[in-house]
């Protein structure tokens, strides 16, 4: 009898363990499908719409934030840390990020990096006179399009459970950029010889190719390059013979050289006036328009509009 009530006691036991094990097993399973997928990336460009397509299932922190320039950008021991508990990272390419490009090779041996303007063909791509491509892809909304589906898609690989969610944001998110689009064609309203959109660095090469402007940078693609007088006088030479009523400085470069321009011209007897500020390489402070890419690209269209036709009423 002892013995039989000591056989009970024992099944008993290790039925309850075994019940144990399995709300442990699928408390362990819930967790697992609760936790989000950590999303690193460089600018707030990629991060950004990121965000919004992969909604609650991703958590996204961008490396660099609002004014920084990615052209010099140093990566930090806390960066190496972001990226290191990454589960996917990306980046712009076409040697924007200089200096992190070692890490990121590095870093892809053990988990999936993307270098999202590099999944663009060469045709799409502007290059400068030396054959330097243009790594500023984000301003051509279609070739943006294209480089953030290359992410999306590697979203869906890494995690397939909810490739139909992050694809049906990608659409509802790409259906909002066309308000851009319409946006844009107010552009049309600036005088055609006033069209020259003079900044502080070579930036916006897809933005007027996309948008019918000559576009004038003091520095070239990079913020590496030094300015000299004679591209000062040369600057200051086009915006007499355009009649450019403004120029205007960038949010993530220094304004000296904008302000070199505008001395130099007054100096001359060319008026020609501060349009404003524009979002180059880096985005807007978070939680406001123009920390978003849809408001930040508005920002900059609404800006250059004003500016080029004040005064032509």
């Amino acid at each position: 009898m002892k013995s039989f009530k000591k056989n009970i006691w024992g099944l008993a036991m290790i039925v309850g363990l075994l019940f144990l094990a399995a709300c442990g097993s699928s408390e362990e399973t819930t967790s697992n499908k609760e936790e989000k997928i950590n999303v690193v990336t460089t600018i707030a460009q990629i991060g950004e719409p990121l965000s919004v397509i992969g909604g609650e299932h991703v958590n996204v922190e961008s490396l660099m934030g609002p004014s920084v320039d990615p052209h010099l950008y140093n990566p930090t021991q806390s960066d190496i840390s972001k990226v290191d508990s990454a589960d996917l990272i990306f980046y712009n390419g076409l040697n924007l990020e200089v200096n992190m490009v070692d890490v990121f090779d590095s870093i892809g041996t053990e988990k999936p990096v993307l270098a999202i303007g590099d999944t663009l063909s060469e045709e799409q791509l502007l290059e400068d006179e030396e054959g330097a491509v243009d790594p500023h892809i984000w301003f051509d909304i279609d070739l943006w399009e294209s480089a953030l589906n290359a992410a999306v898609e590697e979203l869906k690989e890494y995690a397939p459970e909810h490739a139909d969610e992050f694809e049906a944001n990608k659409q509802a998110y790409f259906e909002e950029l066309d308000s851009l689009r319409e946006s844009a064609e107010k552009l049309e309203e600036i005088p055609e010889e006033q069209r020259v959109l003079v900044t502080a660095h070579d930036a916006f090469g897809y933005f007027g190719n996309q948008h019918d402007m000559e576009v004038v940078g003091l520095q070239g693609l990079s913020t590496e390059g030094e300015i000299g007088v004679s591209d000062i006088n040369e600057t200051i030479g086009l915006i007499e013979e355009y009649k450019v009523p403004a120029i205007f400085v960038e949010s993530s470069v220094n304004q000296d050289s904008i302000n070199a321009v505008i001395e130099g011209a007054s100096s001359n007897d060319v008026d020609v006036q501060l349009g404003g500020e524009l979002f180059s390489d880096a985005m807007g402070e978070k939680g406001t328009d123009e920390g978003t890419y849809i408001g930040m690209y508005q920002h900059n269209i609404d800006t250059i509009h004003e500016a080029l036709t004040r005064g032509d009423d």
